[in-house]
């Protein structure tokens, strides 16, 4: 299960995937529960618009009562998306996003770079 990744910079997910930055990010590690660009539809667009937004990495469940949970939600199995009550709502809503990542880090291992680095 992925813990850590590192994100690029807005500049280079603008240049990638074709969006305008809407929230200024200056790249660099993401840890659960801390921010992170994410790539989602935009909102009230019925096309297929999209934007980058900088939130918390994990789902807060509808409810949660509190942002912090005494749980992780960063990562979900995908035979569990439908049963678990964490993820069943927002997985039949079709909410979906596009999480940027020039590389990620499973557990205390090393980094397994997505693209070249000089990318």
């Amino acid at each position: 299960m992925c813990n850590r990744y590192v994100s690029p910079t807005d500049a280079h997910i603008e240049q990638v995937w074709g969006i305008g930055a809407r929230n200024p990010w200056r790249g660099g590690g993401v840890f659960p529960r801390s921010p992170g660009p994410f790539i989602r539809c935009l909102r009230d667009d019925t096309g297929y618009s999209r934007e980058m937004v900088v939130g918390q990495w994990g789902l807060i469940p509808w409810f949660a009562k509190a942002a912090k949970l005494p749980y992780s939600t960063n990562n979900a199995r995908s035979e569990e998306l439908a049963a678990k009550a964490s993820y069943k709502h927002p997985w039949a809503r079709g909410q979906r996003c596009i999480i940027p990542a020039v590389s990620f880090d499973e557990r205390k291992r090393s980094l397994n770079y997505v693209f070249p680095q000089s990318a």
